[in-house]
């Protein structure tokens, strides 16, 4: 049997060590030796003795504030021995390692999979004010191990050196250190009265050094999200 299909590029990668690691653009392979965290319902195939449990978004107090607000990685336990091959709506895979020390703030809808050893919570952004019914709350990922994040389409990593701004649904990740906020991008008017609109009523603001991630494409905002419909709950119990 003959086909372009089969050229060496397509046929599964193989490697010495364990751990999570690059099949193509748009595809993670994990060879797992014991555990890995991964989105629920990534899978797409895997191979060997590997078991699959799906605990919510990783913890009470993480479900809790995921009920709240509507943001956090539904999350299912890998376990076992064997290759896990995941993807996420061909969107690009990027992985990413985190030393001891580092912290990453991750959109939820951003993060595919990572390492058991590192440890995240969800992190209201500051300044937020529920101004906008997305990205109000973002995972930040502490630890020693790999994360993988998927973007929709090639990103750019802009260098945060002097006030910058990018729309809540773009933005894919950042360095944690940073001072972020929302800020109005558009201006209040006779048009906004009227019912017109830039589509750009807010941004999310960084500030600080470091850097932020942000994809060529927005995630359209969920209708009556949680971050919306349950802020003022969630706001009562941070007060």
């Amino acid at each position: 049997m003959r086909s372009a299909l089969f050229s060496a590029e397509n046929l599964e990668k193989e490697s010495q060590q364990p751990g999570m690691r690059l099949q193509n653009s748009k595809m993670l392979k994990i060879e797992l030796n014991g555990e890995a965290m991964a989105r629920v319902g990534s899978m797409v195939a895997y191979q060997g003795q590997v078991q699959f449990q799906a605990l919510g978004s990783g913890g009470i107090g993480k479900f809790i504030k995921q009920r709240l607000t509507g943001e956090g990685v539904p999350l299912m336990k890998l376990s076992g021995r064997g290759d896990v091959f995941l993807a996420d709506f061909a969107k690009d895979v990027h992985v990413i390692d985190l030393e001891p020390g580092d912290a990453l703030s991750i959109n939820g809808s951003s993060v595919l999979a990572f390492d058991s050893t590192l440890q995240y919570d969800i992190k209201m952004v500051g300044g937020a004010g529920f101004a906008s019914s997305s990205g109000l709350f973002n995972c930040v990922f502490t630890g020693h191990g790999r994360i993988a994040v998927t973007t929709k389409g090639t990103p750019v990593v802009l260098n945060v050196d002097a006030p910058t701004y990018v729309d809540p649904q773009a933005a894919v990740c950042w360095s944690a250190n940073l001072q972020t906020g929302y800020h109005r991008a558009e201006q209040l008017g006779l048009g906004t009265l009227l019912g017109r609109s830039t589509g750009e009523a807010f941004t999310m603001s960084f500030a600080g050094q470091g850097f932020v991630v942000v994809q060529p494409s927005e995630e359209p905002p969920v209708a009556g999200s949680g971050s919306q419909q349950q802020g003022g709950v969630l706001g009562g119990l941070l007060q």
